[in-house]
């Protein structure tokens, strides 16, 4: 197996516009399953999340259920000075049921700051640094995570250098119904989850459906990951947007409806028709299964979203899209319908996190001149940007257990095109928002 494994790294280094540094691509690794050995009364499965401007999240798990959903929180270990309360929530599955999961908000919130914060009244003293005011900011961006040895590899990476929020779009835990791993998944992630914001959205792995017993699905996902999607003006868990930083970022559901007319497609035309290109000159989005893939592994399968949605991404100038889905990691140029076109949005496939199902080996060949960058081989991104005008996007390879940059490249925001800047739509007025 490493011969073969050998031979298909230097097949795959042959073909053009994939990478040409040598190394040894890895194989999957065993499922991590990580257990809590702390009372029950103790937190568990923390993480935060953005929500609103200068406030955030709190999330966790208690197995006891008389634990108050209370965060207390300062600038000053040990010193808390406020305090928050918020709600809970507990689900059942089968013959699973959940512990109690905790939701507080708290803030407002100084930018750039680091907080100390004890959940429940209980338990260790976590901390996390909220996002600058101004530029620039720095987003990790990592898909279909998982919970294996590479996950571990990969999550070890990305907290070796500091960032400021991640992006994840889709599939996080691989419960795939197994509740138990859910927790397991939350446990995993803590020590990242709990000190930088992270942001997701949904992928297939979180359907977990049941025809007549669970018809409508993500019951778990919607339970423990709830996102600020009532603050966009989104009936659904599963798509929704924020601003940080000069930035828009929008988070679509590739497993919502969004054919033409549904409840997604009018948020997301309302919500593309209310950006101001003044405060937010870059808009990101990010969705599970993706519109453009030469990779042979799940061929075709955004392309219904793509006929639906694309235009409307394309006429409000988005800068990026970032997909999950296919295990590997592929940069397009910027596109639109098929084709090279320099005013639409930059595609990247990046679902690379860690996955127990292995790396998505196969592209189709000859490579399509639309795709610059295509590698099997799990990791992570790191999108940085400086000012209004310019980012810098990096994709960094879990080589063995050491990280290399494998991919590099400057962009400039399409607002600030001269020639691309004129078919953004103007920002609306208040009286035409409140029509949409």
């Amino acid at each position: 197996m490493p011969y073969l494994l050998l031979l298909l790294s230097f097949l795959l280094r042959l073909r053009p516009h994939d990478a040409s540094v040598d190394f040894n691509r890895q194989p999957p690794r065993p499922l991590v399953y990580t257990y809590h050995d702390a009372p029950l009364s103790h937190p568990q499965q923390v993480h935060v999340s953005l929500v609103g401007n200068n406030y955030m999240k709190v999330s966790w798990v208690t197995d006891e259920t008389d634990v108050p959903s209370t965060v207390d929180y300062g600038k000053t270990p040990g010193i808390y000075d406020s305090s928050a309360t918020g709600e809970y929530t507990t689900y059942s599955y089968f013959f699973y049921s959940s512990g109690k999961i905790h939701h507080v908000t708290i803030g407002p919130l100084d930018p750039a700051t680091t907080y100390y914060y004890r959940c429940g009244g209980s338990g260790p003293e976590f901390n996390f640094r909220t996002p600058p005011a101004t530029f620039p900011i720095e987003f990790v961006v990592v898909g279909d995570l998982g919970q294996t040895e590479w996950t571990r590899s990969t999550l070890e990476h990305i907290n070796a250098s500091n960032y400021d929020v991640l992006l994840l779009p889709g599939d996080l835990s691989y419960a795939d119904t197994h509740q138990p791993l859910w927790d397991s998944f939350g446990r995993l992630v803590e020590p990242y989850a709990s000190r930088r914001p992270w942001m997701v959205t949904q992928g297939n792995h979180e359907q977990e459906m049941i025809p007549l017993i669970y018809p409508k699905g993500f019951k778990a996902y919607n339970a423990r990951w709830p996102m600020p999607h009532e603050e966009s003006g989104s009936d659904s868990n599963l798509y929704y947007s924020f601003d940080i930083v000069g930035t828009h970022i929008i988070m679509l559901g590739s497993y919502a409806d969004f054919k033409t007319g549904s409840d997604q497609y009018k948020w997301l035309a309302n919500d593309l028709a209310k950006i101001d290109r003044s405060r937010t000159p870059w808009v990101l989005v990010l969705l599970h299964a993706p519109w453009y893939n030469s990779n042979t592994a799940h061929q075709g399968e955004g392309e219904s979203m793509r006929v639906a949605m694309e235009e409307m991404l394309y006429n409000s100038s988005v800068d990026m899209v970032f997909a999950g889905h296919v295990h590997a990691y592929e940069r397009f140029t910027r596109v639109y319908d098929n084709n090279a076109d320099p005013c639409g949005p930059i595609y990247i496939t990046i679902g690379d996190g860690g996955n127990r199902e292995g790396l998505a080996m196969k592209y189709k060949e000859p490579s399509p001149s639309i795709s610059l960058y295509r590698e099997a081989s799990f990791g992570h991104g790191r999108l940085r940007i400086m000012n209004g005008t310019h980012a810098h996007w990096l994709w960094h390879r879990n080589d063995d257990s050491a990280v290399l940059v494998a991919d590099d490249v400057w962009l400039e925001a399409l607002s600030s095109s001269p020639s691309c800047s004129q078919k953004i739509q103007p920002k609306l007025k208040s009286t035409q928002r409140d029509e949409l």
